[in-house]
């Protein structure tokens, strides 16, 4: 299927417990809840905890799906490879273009909160200075991209220290606020039903930015190639994560609404945590929760960057993208030139966007944006794991459920809420959602035209996998095709 005579990805360099710390990272909790809870409460206003609800139900079986295609495929295109050998070509490139495209866009999106997060450590004022929130940002995303160019064991080691902070400092205001006495509100069961959604499409718009709040735990699928027996940890990985990152947005999406007036969630649309934080500990708790924040984004800049130099590092083993795409580097095991060229592509995108205006305005555009790239990539992948594992399906209740029912639901209500979201959002929200995936019909069918192997895969099909060649994971030949599908214990 692809070109994989050159340098391979460092194998063996993660294991579970560092997958699951990944798969936390890239959903970024404390940054997720400040930079977007201002977002969701415009589109759904107290009904935030209900949209985060109702979007992990289907979120887990996408997250079933990761875990089932990884099975059987190990590819650091992730989606990208499964789509693609199950659907069609075309459709695996879009799901692998709509994650560079929303990654791309969040470098940017995630950088500006880091420079600001930092800047307001010191002088409040500042961190509304967009210029500057522009260039510290900026700093950051390089130590990131240094980190990342580094190799997979740096990068996990980098990820421990900022993660465990961060969820350190989370757990810790997750106990204070459920003791807080000065409430905006008291707690109202309806916040988790349906009663306070604008109708179906006031619920759809809600459920595309808390798709955004889940989205990237699905990193781990992306490094598959360098996880030990990846073919169970990278799917397990992910599916903890989801319930991880779940049970914390609940707790301060639930917080923000007792806590916070909507008045106070207005003015505060960049940093809701560090308001949260100043109310529950007057004097520390802003501060401490605006050091969870930068960690947090800082820690996602880190994972969005491996899921994006992952994918195009597939794409250019593929001949789908410029194949120096898919070189690796010699000492460090990493796509240098993948990372090189999101570098340079970002670091353009920073400058750029100062004239877009301020932090807030450019959050919420580029979250509805990126929750429509998400909705395609997640809702192909649902389809293809039923495709691949059709014939295993009706073999026992779980297969069905787990592996066909549950991922299929996943899919069709990420596909619902992009076209129905559609009416709601605004125009720069559609134009950078759309056109970006757009823009990707050119490379895709240039390399088409020019025949990469890719355009004529090897199918997919969990039945022909069982009884392929087992590939040890602590013995990879040389040169291994181990990416090109794996046997499974499904």
């Amino acid at each position: 299927m692809s070109n994989n005579r050159g340098r391979g990805l460092q194998a063996n360099a993660l294991g579970t417990f560092d997958t699951v710390v990944m798969a936390v990272a890239g959903s970024a909790p404390a940054y997720s809840i400040a930079a977007t809870t201002a977002v969701l409460v415009g589109a759904v206003g107290l009904a935030s905890p209900a949209a985060l609800l109702y979007c992990a139900i289907p979120m887990l079986g996408i997250a079933l799906a990761f875990s089932y295609l990884g099975r059987i495929d190990v590819n650091a295109g992730a989606s990208y490879s499964w789509v693609g050998r199950t659907l069609h070509p075309f459709l695996g490139f879009i799901s692998g273009w709509a994650l560079v495209i929303s990654a791309t866009i969040f470098m940017v999106a995630g950088s500006l909160p880091a420079g600001s997060m930092t800047l307001a450590l010191f002088d409040d004022g500042l961190a509304d200075n967009t210029a500057l929130s522009t260039v510290v940002g900026a700093g950051w995303f390089v130590v990131m991209l240094l980190v990342v160019l580094g190799g997979a064991r740096l990068t996990v080691r980098a990820q421990l220290v900022m993660s465990g902070i961060e969820l350190a400092i989370l757990a810790l205001f997750a106990v204070l606020a459920f003791f807080h006495t000065g409430n905006a509100r008291a707690f109202d069961w309806s916040w988790l039903g349906f009663s306070h959604f604008d109708g179906m499409a006031g619920f759809a718009s809600g459920a595309l930015v808390a798709a955004f709040y889940y989205w990237g735990w699905d990193v781990t699928s992306n490094l598959s190639e360098e996880t030990r027996n990846s073919r169970r940890t990278t799917g397990l990985a992910g599916l903890i994560g989801v319930g991880i990152v779940f049970l914390l947005f609940e707790v301060f999406t639930i917080a923000v609404n007792v806590i916070l007036s909507s008045k106070q969630i207005d003015e505060n649309d960049a940093n809701v945590l560090g308001v949260l934080g100043e109310e529950v500990w007057p004097g520390v708790g802003g501060k401490l929760l605006i050091v969870a924040v930068m960690l947090s984004t800082i820690a996602t800049l880190e994972t969005t960057l491996i899921q994006v130099t992952r994918s195009l590092f597939a794409m250019g083993r593929d001949r789908t993208m410029p194949s120096a795409l898919g070189r690796v580097h010699r000492t460090w095991n990493t796509p240098w030139v993948a990372i090189a060229v999101v570098g340079g592509v970002a670091l353009a995108m920073f400058i750029a966007s100062n004239a877009l205006g301020s932090v807030g305005d450019i959050l919420s555009d580029a979250i509805s944006a990126i929750g429509l790239q998400i909705a395609v990539y997640y809702g192909l992948a649902g389809l293809a794991v039923v495709v691949a594992y059709r014939k295993m399906l009706l073999k026992s209740p779980g297969n069905f459920l787990l592996g066909g029912l549950w991922p299929l639901f996943g899919a069709v209500f990420m596909f619902w809420i992009f076209f129905e979201s559609l009416g709601e959002l605004d125009t720069a929200a559609i134009a950078i959602g759309i056109g970006g995936l757009a823009v990707g019909l050119v490379p895709m069918l240039w390399c088409w035209r020019q025949g990469s192997d890719y355009y004529r895969p090897a199918r997919l099909d969990a039945t022909r996998t069982v009884e392929a060649e087992y590939v040890f994971d602590d013995h990879p030949a040389p040169d291994t095709r181990a990416h090109e599908g794996l046997s499974t214990d499904f």
